[in-house]
């Protein structure tokens, strides 16, 4: 055959128009994966997968179409085709017109790619606002003051200032008030306003600077319209320190004025009042706060400590300082829950700081988010916790840690609904709120919905990469529902050396005890480096213990637990002197257990699991009661309770406990492998026997 002749016949059989025809379906079809597969998770690879199977299907359709004709019949080979049978021409003028087709909607799929919404990925900082609701003219946000002072350790003044100022704005119901945790991610003048208005879902914006030189500041402040960038109002306000109260008076009741909030005699009071009439216990109580905010974002004691200390000494100077006695509680039993625990005495003493305050103010929200707050971390008693942070919400509706705290004691409940409803609500007025979205990624772990929980927590560390919550719900979203552990380790690889995914408010499991990152080694039996990662000394007594009963742990389950009996022995020492100050702690008790499974005591070990387990069932804490039940189950797979242990898991299966049981986990984990040949083990690895949205 001629070339004149090949080629001829190329174009008879519609080979060129194929060719074109296959590589608009295949540009289509890249479009449409680039869209899609991102949308439900799947791997990188995955489109690169489709992208070599279609460029190993081209030569084969080129090489159908050579070969083979569509007739009136059907597909026939094209030397069985007559020439007067032949419908090539007709058969080639639709695929020109599929091939139109395909054309048009694979440009219309660029350009929602080029111009359309984008989707935020873990590495953006520019997360979205998360509601697409219009922006209502009565929102504000109010963005940290710039401390212009020559002192520049005035800073906690400056921020002291606006924290007032938004809290005063943050009890008109009227408005909808941004949280300082979400304001706080900005600068106090940032250039594009209009990008932080739909970052924030607000209409207006307060700007501010502080200038404090002895006794003289000068606070100046304007309002915007932040979606047109124009200034509605400016004002400056010179005076003494003395006077810091009537300036934050004055500026809230302007605020309030230009946004047309309604306000109730009871609003306009509180705009009014000054927390203390003492200057000087005030500017101890802005060092408190400060301090205050340095520990909850790093959760280290000597900061809850330095913080305690400036409210004590400005309720020193001023017994009567309502607000210092209420921020004076909720400092103590954070210390308390993510730290160390009070004793009975210690705790006893915080409850009377708690009902000092509100005494001394019924009305202040503050007094009653600290008794909730005591009520919630220090006696798990949600019932009068939730109807202390109700309270604090109908005296001031845009507090937003009220708010945060309900979802969280719904999701103690186990009211995951109600609970996942609030933390939606909360995301409104507190959208770059990078620990909000990290719980919101752990109630999706312990509800096992692995791809949510992963999104909640790569938004949580695209605001803040180094969020251990936020890192956690990512982590065991792959560790617990992933087939592949590769994807565990690369996500843990990402953490920065040293992370601790766990902390004191976390009991019960392996993981809590020895860190859910060091279980990682664990599963991978690289047991040498899981002891690696606990040889530092530390010189905080509890914190020793916690090490030395992590490296305890880790030897039982390496079978190293004959050669280190006289490391067993010294985590007993020091478990024992715990429990003897402190005989319901509940993380102690499943560290002893592990203990009593490593000094071959295998009934005590169960023993204590199971007191452990009494003191928090899951009847008591939906959330933390399944992590001590999950230890239990642990504890009863190695003290050879078969039995026990399958029918333990079992309840665990059918209950909301992804952040400790999955059955991926359970395939992979070597901490099963006393029990793992158990045929009630290796029925619970089908999943026959699971239902629900849990399975």
């Amino acid at each position: 055959m001629s070339n004149h002749n090949f080629f001829s016949e190329l174009k008879r059989r519609n080979v060129y128009k194929v060719a074109v025809a296959y590589i608009v379906a295949s540009w289509l079809l890249i479009q449409a994966a680039s869209i899609l597969f991102p949308a439900f998770d799947a791997p990188a690879s995955a489109t690169r997968i489709l992208v070599i199977i279609l460029v190993l299907g081209f030569p084969i359709a080129l090489a159908f179409s050579w070969a083979f004709e569509i007739t009136a019949e059907g597909i026939k080979r094209e030397s069985e085709v007559e020439a007067d049978e032949t419908i090539t021409h007709h058969t080639g003028r639709k695929i020109v017109a599929l091939t139109a087709v395909l054309a048009v909607i694979a440009a219309a799929l660029l350009a929602f790619q080029l111009w359309g919404p984008r989707r935020s990925t873990p590495t953006q900082t520019n997360t979205p606002s998360p509601s697409a609701a219009p922006i209502s003219e009565k929102s504000i946000a109010v963005l940290p003051f710039e401390n212009l002072s020559d002192d520049k350790s005035n800073a906690y003044f400056a921020e002291g200032i606006q924290d007032e100022i938004l809290t005063k704005l943050a009890s008109l119901a009227d408005l909808k008030v941004i949280s300082r945790t979400s304001t706080a991610k900005y600068q106090s003048k940032p250039e594009d306003l209009k990008t932080v208005s739909q970052q924030l879902g607000v209409a207006k914006i307060l700007e501010g600077t502080v200038q404090r030189a002895g006794e003289k500041v000068r606070v100046n402040v304007q309002l915007i319209d932040a979606r047109a960038d124009s200034h509605l109002w400016a004002k400056s306000y010179d005076g003494e320190i003395k006077d810091v109260f009537d300036v934050e008076s004055k500026v809230s009741q302007e605020v309030a004025d230009a946004l047309q909030a309604r306000l109730s005699p009871n609003e306009s009071n509180s705009l009014a009042t000054a927390p203390t009439k003492d200057p000087e216990a005030y500017d101890l109580f802005l060092k408190g706060e400060y301090e205050e905010r340095e520990a909850e974002s790093g959760l280290t004691a000597e900061a809850f400590d330095r913080a305690a200390r400036f409210y004590q000494q400005a309720l020193d100077r001023d017994p009567n300082f309502a607000l210092a006695a209420a921020r004076l509680v909720v400092s103590r039993v954070f210390r308390y829950w993510f730290i160390i625990k009070l004793n009975p005495v210690e705790l006893d003493k915080v409850k009377e700081i708690a009902d000092h305050a509100l005494a001394l103010s019924p009305d202040l929200p503050e007094a009653h988010i600290a008794l909730g707050n005591f009520y919630y971390y220090g006696h798990r008693d949600y019932d009068k916790a939730l109807a202390e942070f109700r309270r604090a919400l109908e005296l001031q509706p845009n507090n937003i840690q009220a708010q945060e705290t309900v979802a969280f004691i719904y999701r103690r409940q186990g009211r995951w609904e109600q609970a996942l409803s609030e933390m939606a609500k909360c995301e409104e007025r507190d959208p770059r709120n990078a620990s909000l979205l990290a719980n919101h990624g752990t109630t999706y772990l312990n509800l096992r919905m692995w791809q949510e929980a992963r999104r909640a927590g790569s938004r949580a560390l695209a605001l803040d990469p180094h969020n251990v919550v936020g890192m956690r719900a990512v982590f065991l979203s792959y560790l617990n529902g992933s087939k592949d552990l590769n994807e565990a380790k690369r996500v843990w690889a990402t953490f920065p050396p040293g992370t601790t995914l766990s902390n004191s408010s976390q009991v019960g499991s392996v993981g809590a005890i020895i860190g859910d990152g060091v279980h990682l080694y664990i599963i991978e039996r690289d047991f040498a480096a899981a002891l690696r990662a606990w040889e530092n000394k530390t010189t905080d007594p509890d914190q020793e213990r916690t090490r030395i009963a992590a490296l305890a742990v880790i030897q039982v389950l390496g079978g190293d637990a004959v050669s280190a009996q006289d490391e067993i022995a010294k985590a007993r020492t020091l478990i024992e002197a715990r429990l003897r100050v402190e005989p319901d702690d509940p993380q102690a008790l499943m560290q002893l257990s592990w203990i009593n499974l490593g000094q071959k005591r295998d009934f005590e070990a169960v023993r204590l699991a199971h007191a452990a387990y009494e003191l928090l069932p899951v009847e008591k804490d939906a959330l933390g009661g399944p992590q001590v039940l999950a230890g239990l189950a642990e504890v009863q797979a190695r003290a050879g309770s078969p039995s026990e242990a399958v029918e333990t898991l079992r309840r665990l299966l059918s209950i909301p406990a992804g952040i400790s049981i999955s059955i991926q986990r359970l395939k992979i984990d070597p901490l099963w492998d006393p029990i793992r040949n158990d045929p009630g083990f290796q029925q619970l690895l089908t999943g026959k026997e699971l239902v629900g949205p849990n399975k």
